[in-house]
């Protein structure tokens, strides 16, 4: 099985889900470092993968961490991560579609969010990426959409979002969907681009 180092953590990953991208450490790093003045409460990651974005996260805070995905080997391979760097016991796994297996009273104070943000259209413009990782819908936005009303429901006031999105152009579209979809409730308060995507925080 393949391992990389990411945030300092040695993780695993196989064919089955997303090869952690090491630019996507700056949304680890930047969820770390809304976290030291973020409501109490846990970390929420959606489409959670090996988990590498979450657990370089709350690595070195005090925070437990739910992780989301649909995929049975994002499960596996998230606790495997979570268990060999001593962190399992802050850990807890939801297999199922995001919208589903979160209670309606649960809050976080951080949710980190890595979207699947390809049109299905141009999926086989990446062969070697599992389509389920990657397809997004028409307009590649469809569970970014639902990572949106997500954050709206289970941030604490006062929590951050961050949204990993493909480019600008996308974040704005969000932007919009989330000032029309919540009535002004969460916001899209700033956006950071680098060389394979962009990261956009939204605030509660």
């Amino acid at each position: 099985m393949p391992h990389l180092t990411f945030c300092g953590l040695d993780i695993a990953y196989d064919h089955r889900v997303l090869q952690p991208r090491p630019w996507t450490e700056a949304q680890s790093t930047w969820a770390a470092e809304l976290l030291t003045d973020a409501p109490e409460g846990p970390v929420l990651e959606l489409c959670a993968g090996a988990g590498h974005i979450g657990l370089g996260a709350v690595r070195d805070t005090d925070r437990a961490l739910v992780m989301v995905d649909v995929n049975p080997a994002a499960e596996e391979l998230s606790l495997q991560n979570a268990a060999a760097h001593g962190l399992a016991e802050r850990i807890t796994f939801r297999l199922g579609r995001m919208e589903e297996v979160l209670d309606a009273g649960e809050r976080f104070a951080v949710i980190v969010a890595d979207p699947p943000w390809v049109r299905s259209a141009e999926t086989s413009r990446f062969p070697e990426d599992p389509v389920l990782a990657i397809d997004g819908g028409g307009d590649g936005l469809d569970l970014a959409r639902t990572c949106v009303d997500l954050m709206d429901r289970h941030l604490h006031d006062g929590g951050a979002g961050l949204l990993q999105l493909g480019n600008p152009a996308q974040a704005e579209t969000i932007a919009a969907y989330a000032a029309k979809q919540t009535g002004g409730r969460l916001t899209l308060v700033e956006v950071r681009r680098f060389d394979r995507g962009v990261l956009a925080r939204l605030t509660r």
